[in-house]
């Protein structure tokens, strides 16, 4: 079967996002790199990284710090303590421009969020806990949010940027407000935004969200692959 080219860029988003798009945000020693401090916490090595790679990525991050993986399926040294893994899937848009899709466009009551948004999009995720996120996570790219009565209620924004593709993630909504379309209106405010760009939309999702699942493949996301997220600590 031919290789897809178009999506060779997705089997290493973190490591491609960081060479690329994200190269202003990134600390690199070596061949390993990471996200700037409270950016996120998300690491790269190379595919088939050796103990000096390793060593690397252990100076970068520091002793007893998270080392993020994400879906790299590579194996660390084995003082390395594991911290979670998780299954779960990357889906994306599976081509065309979006212009006859329903409701593509922003949709009412959708806002983007600025860096005074902050302190809010920190305590929705705190409620809601969609994923990482932190106190400089938006710098990775757009947010959008939905207010009622003034308090941000649903958000949901730009995370990884391997070349042709945007992330959708952090995708939450408070308690108090859910089955009201939140969700699904700024997801397709973002895919509008990523088209308008000449780039495509893609996500990765856990396994057990069957219900975060059902709505992306409704708004059109086709799943790509099963990809496993792992973090281990420093030693």
């Amino acid at each position: 079967m031919p290789v897809d080219r178009d999506t060779v860029a997705l089997d290493d988003p973190v490591g491609e996002s960081l060479r690329g798009h994200h190269a202003h945000l990134a600390r690199r020693l070596g061949r390993a790199a990471t996200y700037e401090r409270e950016v996120a916490t998300f690491s790269a090595l190379s595919a088939d990284p050796d103990g000096a790679e390793w060593a690397d990525l252990a100076r970068l991050l520091g002793r007893g710090e998270l080392a993020d993986l994400f879906s790299r399926p590579v194996s660390p040294p084995p003082d390395w303590e594991p911290v979670f893994v998780l299954e779960g899937r990357q889906m994306l848009w599976p081509g065309g421009d979006g212009t006859d899709h329903p409701a593509a466009g922003t949709g009412t009551g959708v806002v983007e969020l600025g860096a005074d948004s902050v302190p809010e999009m920190l305590d929705l995720v705190a409620r809601t806990r969609p994923g990482p996120f932190w106190p400089r996570t938006r710098e990775l790219g757009t947010y959008l949010g939905i207010r009622e009565n003034g308090r941000l209620v649903a958000m949901a924004g730009e995370r990884l940027r391997p070349p042709g593709w945007a992330e959708i993630s952090a995708v939450c909504t408070a308690p108090e407000a859910r089955g009201r379309g939140h969700a699904a209106r700024l997801v397709r405010a973002l895919v509008a935004r990523v088209l308008a760009r000449n780039e495509r939309p893609f996500l990765h999702v856990a396994e057990a969200n069957t219900g975060a699942i059902a709505l992306y493949e409704r708004i059109g996301f086709e799943t790509r692959t099963r990809v496993t997220f792992r973090g281990f600590r420093v030693p």
